[in-house]
């Protein structure tokens, strides 16, 4: 099946598939996690890196070959003194391979096949960075940019695109302009021969386990890429960005629904905390109740549904009032006798009289029976 079809055919499943990035606050889509289309962004890397996204062409070079090419460049730069000449790496076992290739294809362990660029002294301090200026700063966080700096001395001229991987945070970045390193941990990854872009989609499939704060590099080194022949990397690369873009699109879409959808459920929940009586009250609530099951369906409806009963509570609008009660007046009275008592006592300190509560104070009217109060008086 193709992708595009899988994609179209359930795309309900991708975009309706929700999870919560932290704690989802009211109208705050943007700590929603369009679960469905992370899997389906993954899905596509992992047809990628397994040569099932495009068809392969007897015609092209073999990966063997392009393999030698890339140990005779990397030969010649240490010839030339450029990089330094790498350790032998070991043979990779038939146990270690995670999948099959198609024809054409080869395993290679990662550092066969890129250069890591030195940042030691490229690197501008944090305190340096300035929100405009000639120059960009790449930093290992997630932002894509993290500033900017005037310091041309430090400036890494790339002529092509390298990509950057986050020591600490596991961030991949695809860089085709000069910039300047920011904060530690920024590695540099200059792939050999390869097309720069499928280097960058593969290593974005990886799975690197987190380990918090600590460093990921080794990790990533000692991961196998799967090197298809350099026409079909090209070919990969259209088809992935193709697809990706089509992501792009239904992500989009969703988070402009579920903007929208959250709107509604806000305004009509205001309805309820608007409401001038119980007849009123119930009215709106018939309304919404009759929509239940569609309004709250996200964790973000559900937490403004939470809100507006609490809010309904200290309005005083969940519950009849029993004009039978002691009224708040009485309470607060008691409450004041008990103060100036537990003082008398020396059990607490004499407080300071607090202003009055003036009626612009007063953010909605009370009920009967009830009273307004600093919270420091009770």
């Amino acid at each position: 099946m193709a992708v595009e079809k899988l994609i179209v055919d359930h795309i309900d499943t991708w975009t309706t598939a929700l999870q919560t990035r932290s704690t989802a606050g009211r109208g705050s889509s943007g700590k929603i996690d369009l679960y469905g289309i992370k899997k389906l962004r993954e899905l596509i890397l992992e047809l990628a890196v397994r040569g099932k996204l495009v068809p392969q062409d007897p015609n092209d070079e073999p990966a063997s070959e392009l393999l030698k090419r890339i140990a005779a460049e990397k030969a010649e730069l240490v010839k030339q003194g450029k990089i330094k000449k790498q350790k032998p790496l070991p043979e990779i076992s038939e146990e270690e391979k995670p999948f099959e290739l198609p024809e054409g294809w080869e395993w290679a362990r990662l550092p066969q096949i890129y250069i890591p660029q030195s940042e030691s002294s490229h690197k501008v301090k944090s305190s340096d960075i300035i929100d405009e200026g000639r120059h960009p700063v790449i930093e290992q966080n997630a932002e894509f940019i993290s500033g900017y700096s005037n310091n041309s001395e430090l400036l890494i001229n790339i002529n092509n695109p390298v990509i950057i991987f986050g020591d600490h945070t596991r961030n991949i970045k695809y860089i085709d302009f000069d910039f300047i390193v920011g904060a530690d941990g920024v590695k540099i990854l200059s792939p050999v021969i390869i097309n720069e872009k499928y280097f960058y989609w593969q290593l974005k499939s990886f799975k690197i386990e987190s380990r918090g704060y600590s460093r990921h590099y080794k990790m990533l080194n000692e991961k196998l890429f799967s090197l298809p022949p350099l026409c079909e990397q090209i070919r990969i690369v259209t088809k992935v960005e193709e697809l990706m873009s089509l992501c792009d699109q239904l992500e989009q879409h969703s988070l402009t629904s579920l903007d929208t959808h959250q709107q509604l459920v806000e305004t009509l929940l205001t309805t309820l905390t608007d409401s001038q009586n119980a007849d009123q009250l119930a009215e709106n609530w018939s309304r919404i109740s009759e929509h239940f099951d569609t309004l709250f369906t996200t964790e973000a409806s559900i937490d403004a549904l939470k809100q507006t009963i609490l809010q309904l509570a200290v309005m005083g609008k969940l519950v009849p009032q029993d004009p039978n009660d002691e009224p708040a007046s009485e309470l607060l009275k008691r409450i004041a006798q008990e103060k100036a008592q537990l003082v008398k006592d020396g059990k607490m300190k004499k407080q300071k009289p607090l202003p009055p509560i003036s009626d612009e104070e007063k953010p909605f009217e009370l009920p009967d029976g009830w009273e307004w109060v600093k919270l420091g008086n009770i």
